[in-house]
């Protein structure tokens, strides 16, 4: 049964809930349709909200024209307002002033109790059946929190936060902030709200887009929206409006207030009569915009206009059993009428396909061939126009498809992404490793441009995939979603985001689960960086273009503060933190070579048994601990945890272990890529050697061909032997690279000189480069052996010199096998060799 259908007593008696980006009453979503109300000429006694009978008239005429929130902006109402719009099936969205209060921060000389007058502003509305949330305080002036900082501020509003939950444990709080504040931080509100008059509809969507990335995995409220009719004009207003509601809710967003209900408004001791917001006259005559706003509710949250394409969800599975249930649940309960369910059932070996079997779903089952493979065969057998991809341990929000499907009709990208969501519920390792560094996330070129979108929560347009192949089937267990996004980009496509494509995405729920999914990852990250080595960096790292968005990042110390774009004197309306980039030092303790680092240090250490000297290496040991250490405990504090009140052993118990989870995580990872990665598999010609030195070869060809043909013929042959091949880039002096390991690769040059008829003569100089990290490594051992030889220290000297020797005898291997590759590769792609 929908809330619509249930009488009012019993829908006020039901108290409000967030859940993911949506507010929820039981199990209904709730999408705020609201209206401001007030402020109003106060009585001679102060008391603004008395006249019952003209808000019983003005509740009245909201529910009938589909209002379910009146928000009070800036005084407490009594608590007659709030039965009399729970007599009307209303929502009461309760302000609490702390704007007014905030001065006194500053005047400290006779301040008042500020916590004790907003206890005693909740206690009069705590728990009543119509109460929506309350709302801090409203705008506070961005003079003010210029003058105090930021932080100072922030402090003040999560100390009241926390008062508002001591008296009324169970409501909702929130903040009405506007831009000119974007930049508090403000992680403890349950949902955010903005004040926000753009008149203009692109940049209004575009500020929405940032908005909801600075929501985050919150809800998102527009608390103010509205247009002068007395400056634009009746007619203006309403058209602007309805594009305002219908851009609101298309961006994601839980719901939406539009100022104001009336013309009549009284601020600042006197009526206000040079503006008119009202979507009502002051004599509650209607104008063109109450129509308006009443047809454009009608259709929230979204209006397909009548287009609805059909949609393949896919969902691939290996022996997930102990998750699936949950995913076939909430595909059950799609609300989009022109779909299909198709399940790949992947070999499983346990329940999975008689848990399946119990839905009306269809279903594939095939031999265990991996992931990439399982795609496939769900996008050669679906019927949409566009296929949606979920994992078998998610399940997707009711209106999942609805919102990926708005935005492909509204616009020409390829694929569209959404958030993944941690669920409640699912314990204290899953609360921990959801913080925690390596869960899907996706990676953003701008507010609204993705590049990369993952694999649990994606959908594309089926021609797009087709024009690409579809998946590589070499990916088995994870990066196959890294790589289709690249594939499409390459393409010519371009990937989207939508922060309400919900799907809510169970943690692994143990520790070795989790080192277990690292570990993959890292074996993919590897694979990717075979086939994709200009999307990597020379420690085989992602060359994100784009900025990463997610829960569980661990972020390096920054050694200057975030600063605030103010404006030249405060002047700027829209006002953001920067945060500065970290220095070199604090980026290469996060990467997974750090432990690396911190292997070599110890080894080093523990020689200063055998020769003092070597004690030096205990300092820079004890450094290179420290900085990765004090970078997860600070993620670890940063984080944001679902469960709350906490006692503090159980707070220190959850930032331990997600710390410990922040330090491992990268050792996984370097783990997994250590067993894949080039410099450790063996090729099948592993025993084909070329001494590396400079190599000069011409070859004389009857067959005119493109110069760019030709390398990429010596590319795709040294590709299918394995190699890891680099392109050169528009400034380098070199046109290929054959990495052979972190210690060495070999680089080739080509020049082509035409001679007539076709023919061509084609000259390649080939040469070896030593990576000067490992030449650094190499010179290090060796100094150290030689020196340590002179103190007679022999074993400490054997063990150095055998360390060093092994480094140039790898280094010569892996540069002798590049060389040998490289060679063939142009001998079999080139004509006559002629030198």
């Amino acid at each position: 049964m929908a809330i619509l259908d249930l009488p009012l007593i019993e829908i006020s008696q039901i108290r409000p809930r967030i859940q993911g980006k949506f507010i929820f009453i039981g199990d209904e979503k709730f999408y705020m349709r609201g209206v401001s109300y007030g402020a109003f000429e106060p009585d001679e006694d102060g008391n603004e909200y008395t006249k019952d009978e003209v808000i019983d008239r003005d509740f009245a005429l909201m529910a009938a024209n589909g209002f379910n929130t009146v928000r009070i902006p800036h005084t407490t109402p009594p608590r007659s307002l709030l039965d009399i719009a729970q007599d009307h099936g209303l929502r009461v969205m309760v302000g609490l002033s702390a704007e007014q209060y905030v001065g006194y921060l500053i005047d400290k000389k006779d301040a008042p109790n500020i916590n004790e007058i907003i206890r005693d502003k909740v206690s009069a509305c705590s728990g009543h059946p119509a109460l929506l949330c309350y709302g801090l305080g409203n705008e506070i002036p961005a003079s003010i929190v210029r003058w105090l900082g930021h932080r100072r501020v922030e402090r003040y509003l999560e100390d009241l936060y926390l008062t508002v939950k001591s008296e009324d444990p169970a409501s909702l709080v929130t903040y009405v902030n506007y831009p000119t504040t974007e930049y508090l931080q403000l992680p403890f509100l349950d949902f955010l709200c903005f004040n926000v008059y753009l008149e203009s509809q692109e940049p209004f969507e575009a500020y929405l887009a940032k908005l909801q990335n600075i929501a985050g995995e919150r809800p998102l409220v527009m608390s103010e929206i509205g247009l002068d009719s007395l400056r634009n004009g009746e007619d203006t207003q309403a058209d602007v409006l309805e594009w305002q509601i219908r851009s609101t809710f298309n961006a994601g967003c839980a719901g939406l207030v539009i100022f104001s209900w009336t013309d009549e408004w009284y601020r600042g001791g006197a009526e206000v009569d040079d503006w008119a917001f009202g979507l009502t006259t002051e004599e509650r005559k209607p104008k063109p915009a109450l129509s308006a706003v009443r047809k454009a509710y009608e259709n929230v949250p979204i209006d397909l206009n009548g287009n609805q394409p059909s949609v393949s969800v896919i969902v691939c599975t290996y022996n997930g059993a102990a998750r699936i249930r949950d995913c076939c649940e909430g595909l059950a309960q799609l609300d989009y009428p022109n779909h299909e369910v198709i399940f790949v059932n992947d070999g499983s070996t346990d329940t999975t396909l008689n848990i399946i079997n119990e839905y009306d779903f269809q279903v594939i089952s095939t031999e265990n061939k991996g992931l990439g493979n399982a795609r496939n065969t769900g996008l050669n057998a679906a019927q949409g126009e566009i296929i949606a991809y979920l994992d078998d341990d998610a399940f997707p929000d009711e209106n999942w498809l609805t919102y990926l499907v708005a935005s492909f009709e509204n616009s020409d990208y390829s694929g569209i992404g959404g958030p993944n969501i941690s669920p409640p519920g699912d314990g204290f390792i899953s609360e921990c490793i959801n913080n925690a560094p390596g869960n899907p996330v996706h990676v953003l070129l701008s507010d609204r441009e993705a590049e990369h979108i993952p694999g649990c929560n994606m959908a594309f347009r089926k021609d797009e995939l087709q024009k690409v192949g579809g998946f590589d089937p070499q990916f088995r267990v994870a990066g196959d979603d890294v790589d289709i996004c690249w594939r499409v980009q390459q393409n010519g496509g371009v990937l989207g985001i939508n922060p309400a494509a919900t799907v809510w995405h169970h943690r692994r729920n143990s520790v070795r689960s989790y080192w277990k999914q690292q570990v993959g990852y890292g074996k993919a990250e590897a694979q990717l960086q075979k086939k994709w080595p200009h999307k990597h960096n020379s420690f085989g790292h992602w060359l994100w273009r784009g900025q990463i968005y997610g829960p569980g990042l661990t972020r390096a110390l920054p050694l200057r503060r975030p600063q605030v774009f103010h404006g030249s004197w405060g002047s700027a309306p829209f006002q953001s933190l920067y945060n500065p980039s970290p220095g070199t030092l604090l980026s290469l303790s996060l990467m997974p070579e750090w432990y690396l680092l911190i292997a070599i240090l110890f080894g080093l250490s523990l020689l200063g048994l055998m020769w003092r000297p070597m004690l030096i290496a205990a300092p820079f040991l004890l450094l290179a601990l420290a900085l990765p250490i004090i970078q997860a405990i600070q993620s670890s504090k940063d984080a944001t945890y679902s469960i709350r009140n906490h006692s503090p052993l159980e707070k220190l118990k959850i930032r331990a272990l997600t710390s410990f989870l922040h330090i491992i995580q990268p050792i996984a990872r370097l783990w997994g890529r250590m067993q894949t990665s080039s410099f450790t598999r063996r090729r099948n010609r592993m025993l084909d050697l070329a001494i590396p030195f400079v190599r000069t070869s011409s070859y004389w060809s009857e067959n005119w061909d493109d110069p760019d043909k030709r390398l990429e013929t010596v590319e795709k042959s040294l590709q299918s032997e394995n190699a890891f091949v680099l392109r050169g880039g528009d400034y380098d002096r070199w046109d290929l690279e054959v990495r052979g390991g972190l210690l060495s690769s070999v680089r080739t040059f080509m020049a082509v000189e035409d001679h007539g008829s076709g023919t061509q003569l084609i000259r390649f100089r080939s040469w070896p480069r030593i990576d000067p990290t490992s030449l650094l490594l190499i010179t290090l051992f060796a100094t150290l052996a030689i020196l340590a030889a002179i103190d007679q220290a022999w074993i400490a000297a054997s063990i150095l010199g055998m360390v060093a020797l092994i480094l140039i005898t790898r280094m010569i291997w892996s540069c002798s096998t590049a060389m040998a590759s490289l060679l063939n590769a142009i001998d079999q792609g080139e004509g006559e060799k002629i030198s």
